[in-house]
């Protein structure tokens, strides 16, 4: 039985909700690798375009991993065939793409890399075409970007012998809820299509549930729902689960992270089918790297450390409008994206080290497992 057929299984026999895991780090893939195959269970790990990418598009920030050397490192791990490989936020403008290339160059882009992927036996592909869209975010805007790369994706699979399944998204994340009548236009669009073209319908759609990740927080309103406050959206939630299971559709939740384990354990009474985590993996390693500076007295290394994060600017996506986080928070926040700089990447593959840092790795990761009812 193969990963993906575990998954399945795991799906139709327990309540439970899926996990996707963000590769934010060496010691996170390795970590995700290691419960999976200690509790037998099927977990899928989501690498963004800018985190993976294929080596014709400049590979990626993690551990300097190229598409295909990251598919090689956790097949070669993976034991017991537990990680799903997923391609996450595919599309154009979502690598390493800048608004100020061509749209139909950004389009081949992301062809190249799908592609890739394909190839690299990743097994679900994410086509998100909300970076062309840059806030635009009508769905009749999106659809035609989501037909040209599904049907791309399916013809590569069959061309090299391989099997694929997708997920889409039909609106920008952004802490709201997506409308039934919305979701129901564009099931309606995709299921024409698939049933022209005969190929499957999407696995997983992506539902805006009102999670939405900035700096180290969540500032969405699910926690809310959870409570009881936003009854009108719990029921338009539902909704569209009843509908999307109807059509044997998963709806899929990213910017999970930061949220109580009560909202955590509502995912399951919700009926919400898999979440994605990311971002929470690579502040939990950061801040257990920074403890690890403080308790073994390595004020000079921790300062470097600091300066070169906050310098990188990476956490300026991640900042809420008028903030007032520290200049400590914002290195905090992107410390992950330089674990791969060669003094910091050495250090972190020390063996005492890195037991100290998937100890927490773990912990965060049990988290979840636990409260989705994977174990």
């Amino acid at each position: 039985m193969d990963s993906l057929e575990k998954l399945f299984l795991f799906q139709r026999t327990k309540e439970c909700t899926l996990l996707g895991v963000g590769p934010m780090s060496k010691n996170c893939v390795d970590m995700t690798i290691e419960l999976a195959n200690k509790f037998d269970v099927p977990l899928m790990m989501i690498a963004s375009r800018r985190q993976i990418e294929c080596k014709d598009l400049g590979g990626g920030y993690v551990n300097n991993w190229s598409t295909e050397d990251f598919a090689d490192y956790v097949s070669q791990k993976d034991i017991k065939k537990n990680i799903i490989l997923c391609r996450d936020h595919g599309g154009p403008f979502q690598g390493k793409d800048g608004k100020e290339i061509e749209f139909e160059k950004s389009m081949q882009n992301a062809k190249k890399s799908f592609l890739v992927d394909i190839k690299s036996n990743f097994k679900i592909l994410h086509i998100d075409p909300s970076g062309y869209l840059d806030g635009k975010c009508g769905i009749e805007e999106m659809l035609p970007i989501i037909q040209e790369l599904y049907e791309f994706c399916y013809s590569q699979a069959k061309e090299n012998g391989k099997k694929i399944f997708i997920e889409i998204s039909i609106g920008r994340e952004d802490g709201g809820i997506h409308e039934y009548e919305d979701v129901k236009h564009a099931i309606s669009n995709i299921e024409s299509f698939c049933a022209e073209k005969k190929i499957p319908l999407p696995l997983f759609i992506v539902i805006r549930t009102g999670n939405y990740v900035m700096e180290t927080r969540n500032i969405g309103i699910f926690e809310d729902i959870v409570s009881g406050k936003r009854k009108k959206d719990e029921e338009n939630i539902r909704k569209i689960i009843e509908l999307c299971n109807q059509k044997s559709i998963m709806i899929k939740e990213h910017n999970a992270d930061y949220i109580s384990e009560d909202a955590l354990r509502f995912h399951t009474n919700l009926g919400i089918h898999a979440i994605n985590v990311a971002p929470e993996f690579g502040v939990t390693e950061t801040r257990s790297l920074l403890k690890w500076f403080e308790v073994n007295k390595m004020e000079n290394e921790r300062k470097q450390f600091l300066d070169t994060s906050l310098r990188s600017n990476k956490w300026k996506k991640w900042i809420i409008p008028n903030s007032e986080v520290t200049d400590y928070g914002k290195s905090v926040i992107s410390g992950h994206y330089i674990f791969s700089e060669a003094n910091i990447a050495n250090l972190m593959e020390k063996e005492n080290v890195k037991i100290h840092l998937k100890k927490d790795l773990e912990e965060n990761h049990l988290k979840y497992m636990k409260c989705l009812k994977l174990i």
